[in-house]
Order: C-alpha cells, then structure tokens, then sequence
C-alpha cells in the first residue's frame, strides 16, 4: 500500500524513531502501525524514543583535523560514564569524520544525511541509543578552513570536556597555536579583539560602570574618566588579544602571537553541558522510585 507522510508523522510520534526509519518500517510492514512499531522495537530504534525527554548535559567536545579543514563538535549524553565509553568515542569520531566531509549547513541537515554505509545520521544515532542505553545528541559544531601559511590550535581539555579550535594566520607554529587554545580553554573570552565587540555592548557596560562610579559617591567631574579606565579593564576580560598571557603573565596573547609572526583570526571554544539546564535529581527518591516498580 501507499505509505502517506502523515502515517510516517503518526509513527514518529509513537516511537520517536527517524523519519527515513519510520519510512521503511512502513513499507516493511505493508503500513501495519503496530507492526510498524514491533518492527522499530526489533530494531532497537523505538528505544530511543523513551530517551527523548532525558536531560542530556553530560558527553564530549571533539576535535578532527584533516590538512587545511578542521571541524570541532559537540556530542551530549546523559552521563559522565557514557562519554568514556568506547561505543561513544566511537560514534562521536564517527559523526566528526562524517561533518567534515559532507560540511552540512546546521544540525538538522546532517541528521538527515546519509553516511557511508546508508542509514542517516539520525538512524547512526538512535542506534548508539539502543545500544548504549542513554539519550546521545549531536548538539553543536563549527568547520573552519585556512591555507597552507596558516595553523589550527587544537586543544581537548580534560579529555574533551572543554574544547578550543583556533585558528592562526600567517605563522604554522603549531606549539604556538595550542598554546593560544589552551589560554582560550582557560580564561573563557568572548571575543578576539576589542573590534568584534558591538557598540551595543559597549555602551551597555560603559552605562553601568558609569551609574557604578556615581553610586560610589565619585565626583561627576572624574567619573567618565574612570569609566574608561574599567572599559579596558572589561575588554581583557572578554577579548583574547587584550589577556594577560597564562604561560608568561607579562606579556598580552597579542604580543605572543605577534612574536610568532602570525595573527589570531577566530576561535571557537565548547564546554560540555554549557546552557544546558541540568535536572537536579534527589539520588534516595530515584532509587526508591525503582525500587517500587518492582
């Protein structure tokens, strides 16, 4: 029989499997539902769909390089054991090595892309799902490109649980370029330099430094002075080249850069977990709760 995109909605909705999986558990079944669902289930893809609403806050940031193309993502689990699994690690070079072949535009299009082997994305997923047992997303992740005069700084800290893809111009002092991500991994800056900050965000934080400095009691005479003294003081905190250098505190990240011939173009750093709402769960209640179901 003809299989209609709301009867693939219809089973999405009831398993949380994939489309294309939906799709051919359908055809598979000649558009029997229930079948279609047993079908899934067999599969270990409707197990995935039981995950669905896990808080995943936990897994790993990852880093694939491969001549003048480097991509850095992140993959998300519900626990800290799981990103040390194998099965995972697995998954997540898998997905690194896939992206930066194929350089899908967001996340939605690489769920939908077909690997090597001829399952999706999604489906490669939802399968580690079944297998691992925990909600498993590919959350984020920037491709960046550069030319043969230029170097990327990669650096993976803790094991992958902050990670900082950099890319420098006009040096390939790779020691050089690490050493810039892991000042990066540390110190958390926003922006490069004092140029990519908004004057939106300028004028928001000269605003409430100047109504800091009144409510100091400052005589209104001296306060736009000091105002811009606490501007700088805000751009080394949110601009890299502006930093105090962790490996030589003396010297800004500008002037280490700098000596190595080259200049800071971009950046980008990922910490697992970050703006994700993690569930505070009472561990006694859980067990209780399992305990119960008995």
């Amino acid at each position: 029989m003809a299989i209609t995109a709301q009867m693939v909605k219809e089973l999405r909705e009831k398993t949380g499997a994939g489309m294309m999986d939906c799709k051919k558990a359908l055809q598979e079944t000649d558009g029997d539902m229930e079948k279609a669902i047993d079908f899934l289930r067999e599969k270990g893809i409707a197990k995935a769909a039981k995950k669905a609403d896990r808080i995943a806050a936990e897994g790993t940031t990852y880093i694939l390089t491969k001549g003048n193309e480097a991509v850095i993502l992140e993959v998300n689990s519900e626990t800290d054991f799981v990103a040390k699994n194998e099965g995972f690690q697995v998954l997540v070079k898998d997905l690194a090595e896939h992206l930066l072949k194929h350089k899908p535009a967001t996340v939605e299009e690489a769920m939908n892309q077909t690997t090597e082997n001829g399952e999706t994305i999604e489906s490669l997923i939802n399968s580690a799902i079944a297998k691992i047992g925990e909600k498993l997303s590919l959350r984020r992740y920037e491709i960046k490109t550069k030319t043969d005069n230029d170097v990327f700084g990669s650096y993976l800290h803790m094991g992958g649980r902050i990670g900082v893809l950099s890319v420098l111009e006009g040096t390939t002092d790779e020691a050089a370029a690490k050493d810039v991500s892991m000042h990066i991994a540390a110190l958390n800056p926003k922006y490069v330099s004092r140029d990519e900050v908004s004057q939106e965000e300028i004028e928001h934080e000269r605003q409430i430094l100047t109504q800091q400095a009144l409510n100091e009691g400052k005589p209104e005479n001296i306060v736009a002075k000091m105002v811009e003294g606490r501007l700088s003081k805000y751009f080394e905190d949110v601009c890299v080249l502006d930093q105090a250098f962790v490996k030589n505190p003396d010297q800004k990240v500008r002037q280490f850069v700098e000596s190595k011939g080259g200049t800071l173009r971009e950046f980008t750093r990922y910490e697992v977990g970050e703006g994700i709402e993690k569930r505070e769960d009472n561990f006694a209640e859980e067990v209780m709760n399992q305990v119960n179901k008995k």
